[in-house]
Parts: C-alpha cells; sequence; structure tokens
C-alpha cells in the first residue's frame, strides 16, 4: 500500500531565529495561509453559546484575556501554476508557545491535549515567550512572535481557519492588542488587518459542500476521498507538494508516516464495532478513549456513505412510482403535506445528520433553521425529531460545547475539533496527504480491544487540514463560476464566519456604525512604518 510523509516543522525558542527567514518568506509568498490554535482553555462555556452573539464575542473575549495560546499552526500553501492550476506547495509549522504573563490552564484542557500529545515539558523549557495586549516599548526590531504575526498582517493573505471566531479572538489579544469591548469594533478592525478575506472551513463544509458532519477532520477526510474520486476520473483535482528539506533540518521536522486506510479499518472489524454516534456527529465523544465503540472517521465516513446512496435509491424508487401514476391517484392515498415532501425528497424519515452530500448539486445555499436555539453541531434536521431525541442530542451538544476537544476556534460552535487519530499522519499519494490513525499505534491499540484510538492533536498538522479543506473547495467553486479578477478569493465563503445555531454566518465588515479601535489603528500606523 502506498505511503507518504507530510512535514510539520517544529519550531521553538532555540530555533526560532533560524526559522525566521524561512518562515517570513512562507507567508509573503503563499497563495493562502492557514492558521489553528491550541489554548489553555475556554472560561465558562454556557456563555459561549448565548444567543445573542455580542453575548458570545464579551465571553470569547474574557477567556483569551485569562487563557493562552500554547502553540500556533501556520501551514502555508503556494499555487504553483507551472505545474497545473490545483497544485500547492505547503508549508507547515508548529510554533510552541509560552505566554510570560500569568494565565489559567483548565484540567479538562490538560488532560484532552495530554491524552492526544501535547508536550508540556518541551513548551515550559522551549516554548517561544510572549507577552498578551499592546506593545510594551518599541518591539517591532525585535523577532517575535508578536512580529511574526505583523508579518503574518502584512502578507495581505487570505487566511483561512476552521471554526474561527475563537481563534481570532485569541490571535488579536495574544498578539496584536487588547481586544475591544464591541463586536462591531473587532470585525472592522479584522476586515482592515486582512484585506485579503478571512475564510472559514467549517462554513464551507457546511454551507458549501453540504457534507453530512462538518468537524475539521471528517471534513479533510471527506475532501481527500472525493478529490481521490476526480483524480481517478481524470477530472480538475487538487494536488499538494511539500519541500524537500535538508539533513540539517530534519531534527526541526515531524514526519508523519500512514497507509490510506487504518490497518483494522476493514469489513470485518465494522461489524464487530459499530461506530460512536456522538463521535460521528460531533467529532468529540464524552468517554474519550475509554469508548468501547469506533471512532474510526473512515467507517463513518463509509457509513454515511452507505446511508446517502440508500437515500437516493429510494428518491429514484420513488420518482418512477410517481412518474406511472396519476397525481389523482397519489392524493388519494391520503399523504399529508409533509409526507409527500419527504417522497419528494426521497426520505422515509429526516436524516440523522444533514442531508447527503451531492458534489454536483453544490449551491452553496444555506441550511434553513428550524429555530434559533444552538442545535447539535452537524444536524440541521434535529428539530424533526421526537422531542425525547432532540432534547438527547442538544444536551450532548451542550456537554460537547464543554469539552477541551471543543476548544474548536469559535465560542459558537460548540464543534470538538476532531482528534488527529494515534499521532502520524499518512499520505496516499504525494499529491494527496491522508490524515489516519498511525498503523503502529493501531496495531498496539489492536491487543487492547476495540477501543477509540487516540493520538497526536497538534496545531501544525490542524493547519494544513485546515488549507487542504479550502483549496479542495476554491477548486469546486473555481469550476463552476465565472470569478473576475476584480471579485474576492472564493467569494462565496469570503468573510463568513460559521455560527453554530445561526443560519446566517458572522460578517467579517467594516460597518458605517463602528469605527476601528485606537489600539488598532495604532498598530497599522507600525505595521505599514516598519513593513
Amino acid at each position: 500500500m502506498a505511503r507518504g510523509r507530510v512535514p510539520v516543522v517544529d519550531v521553538q525558542s532555540d530555533n526560532f531565529a533560524e526559522l525566521w527567514p524561512s518562515m517570513v518568506l512562507a507567508l509573503r509568498t503563499a497563495t493562502f495561509i492557514a492558521v489553528d490554535t491550541e489554548l489553555s482553555g475556554l472560561g465558562t462555556r454556557k456563555a459561549l453559546l448565548s444567543p445573542c452573539i455580542d453575548e458570545r464575542y464579551k465571553a470569547v473575549c474574557g477567556a483569551a484575556r485569562t487563557r493562552s495560546v500554547l502553540s500556533l499552526g501556520i501551514a502555508c500553501f503556494k499555487q504553483l501554476p507551472e505545474k497545473s492550476e490545483n497544485t500547492f506547495l505547503c508549508q507547515i509549522y508548529n510554533l510552541t508557545l509560552l505566554c510570560t504573563e500569568d494565565y489559567v490552564v483548565e484540567p479538562q484542557s490538560v488532560q484532552f491535549l495530554v491524552q492526544h500529545g501535547f508536550d508540556f515539558n518541551k513548551q515550559y523549557s522551549q516554548g517561544i515567550p510572549y507577552h498578551k495586549g499592546n506593545d510594551k516599548g518599541n518591539e517591532s526590531q525585535i523577532q517575535s512572535v508578536r512580529t511574526f504575526f505583523l508579518e503574518l498582517i502584512r502578507a495581505k493573505k487570505p487566511l483561512v481557519l476552521h471554526n474561527g471566531l475563537i481563534d481570532l479572538v485569541f490571535l488579536y489579544q495574544c498578539f496584536y492588542a487588547h481586544l475591544p469591548d464591541s463586536l462591531g469594533t473587532f470585525t472592522s478592525d479584522l476586515s482592515e488587518m486582512f484585506p485579503a478575506g478571512i475564510y472559514d472551513t467549517k462554513y464551507a463544509a457546511e454551507f458549501e459542500t453540504r457534507f453530512v458532519a462538518s468537524y475539521l477532520e471528517y471534513a479533510y477526510k471527506k475532501c481527500k476521498r472525493e478529490n481521490s474520486k476526480l483524480k481517478d476520473a481524470s477530472s480538475q483535482h487538487i494536488s499538494v507538494e511539500f519541500c524537500n528539506y535538508s539533513a540539517n533540518m530534519s531534527r526541526y521536522i515531524d514526519y508523519r508516516h500512514c497507509s490510506l486506510e487504518e490497518a483494522n479499518h476493514s469489513e470485518g472489524e465494522a461489524n464487530r464495532v459499530p461506530v460512536c454516534e456522538k463521535f460521528s456527529a460531533y467529532g468529540w465523544c464524552p468517554n474519550g478513549v475509554k469508548c468501547p465503540q469506533s471512532h474510526n472517521i473512515d467507517l463513518i465516513i463509509d457509513e454515511d456513505d452507505k446511508l446517502c446512496e440508500k437515500a437516493k435509491k429510494r428518491k429514484h424508487r420513488r420518482k418512477r412510482r410517481k412518474n406511472a401514476e396519476e397525481p389523482e391517484k397519489a392524493f388519494e392515498q391520503g399523504s399529508s403535506g409533509k409526507e409527500m415532501e419527504l417522497i419528494h425528497n426521497g426520505e422515509e424519515e429526516p436524516p440523522r445528520k444533514q442531508s447527503c452530500y451531492e458534489p454536483a448539486n453544490t449551491d452553496g445555499r444555506p441550511l434553513e433553521e428550524e429555530n434559533s436555539a444552538v442545535e447539535p453541531e452537524g444536524s440541521s434536521d434535529i428539530s424533526t425529531r421526537g422531542e425525547r431525541q432532540e432534547e438527547d442530542l442538544r444536551s450532548t451538544e451542550e456537554t460537547a460545547a464543554l469539552s477541551p476537544s471543543a476548544k474548536g476556534n469559535d465560542s459558537d460552535q460548540v464543534e470538538g475539533k476532531s482528534e488527529v487519530l494515534a499521532g502520524t499522519v499518512s499520505t496516499n499519494h504525494p499529491d494527496i496527504p491522508e490524515t489516519e490513525a498511525a498503523c503502529a499505534s493501531a496495531k498496539q491499540n489492536a491487543s487492547q480491544g476495540p477501543s477509540s484510538q487516540v493520538g497526536t492533536h497538534r496545531a501544525g498538522f490542524d493547519a494544513f487540514m485546515t488549507g487542504y479543506i479550502m483549496a479542495y473547495v476554491w477548486m469546486l467553486k473555481k469550476r463552476r463560476s465565472t470569478q473576475t479578477d476584480a471579485e474576492p478569493w472564493c467569494p462565496d465563503c469570503h468573510n463568513k464566519l460559521y455560527l453554530s445555531g445561526k443560519s446566517v454566518p458572522l460578517q467579517i465588515v467594516k460597518s458605517s456604525f463602528s469605527k476601528s479601535s485606537a489600539a488598532h489603528n495604532q498598530k497599522m500606523k507600525l505595521v505599514w512604518a516598519t513593513g
């Protein structure tokens, strides 16, 4: 079975200066930049799910002022037009950070990060130091995380995140300036900081590609599968290449290896170990590594694909029957309007997650929301179920929001970023990297029975998965559009942040009713004065 490697460059205090030139060059030459963070906590999660977006923002601001960024992932995707229109060179960096001010570390977050490979010894011994809030004196000439963030702004590239609001709030407070009190001021500042646009792959996965689930690893692997189908059909598809690093760089690079599918991913195992429904829907499970059911993303996607295929066949059969019958006969059967609607849609019952993904029908229309309450992640049709099931799922969602894995990147999101299973990553093809449970870890877990696999949860690799999703969505949208140079990059997703429980995204725009903050205005002068 084919194998490959995805290189993630580890950056810490002892090599930060050495790697600085290559990191800045990667930012400046990128087509777009994907970012991810690992945090020390989020505070009181209930406020993060407030129906009022302004209240959610205030809750995230409170967390950002008292917690810290533990690691920062940067994935720079550079288009290589000399090879093909959709070929990218990707450079991935994982920066281990250490806030020099007192900050809160939540036990749940620590437990989650340790379970997924985060090295706190390394963080405290080799973390790159930084302080939060406004600048202290003349820092513009110092190579630091804060000046690196200024380089990210100077690059004027599209910024890509997954579930991005929390990430953006923490990035602003930790590396830029004190957060403004108003959400309107914050979005106004962001629109000037990133004029090329901000893109949220959770919004893209849920509203544009219409995947049945949209947590990070599910969306990434789904994009990988669909892209592989396009490649096999000799259709337009994306390819990703990586740098050939020199031998002296090898000590800084975490190469991840694995096969296309996990060693224990087979029909036999599928019959023995049922998929964990909570993990399948949310990318999070309250039992964590102790769950006796499967958290295998490949298995989950297999099941979803089978359900979608069955739904399509039912729809086609009903359509044939309907065409063969007189319309009066259909009404004589006494079907209610709702029953007729379900028949028209080819559904006997509401889908388990969202509606099935059909690439040919990617029209970008937002999912309709049944009510304004925060609804379970990845499940737009929950309100059509029985009350008991609805309450159970709503309870599950709130619990998921309280979990460290739900650090996600947004206070509004209850989705936990899915675990990058088993600590290693594979590429089935050099152009098409694949995130899977490590083969070695799978073998080790095989002797322990059908427990969930766990692995490394790294900001660097999460940033890569985020960027890959965006590249795939961009390729799909570009095939169907007549985009001109005057339009924003990937206009359907431009400046839209996903908001859980809302049928519309948060728009990153400068409102005529909101002014930019004073700290931001001062910072922008510094950005371009020293750029």
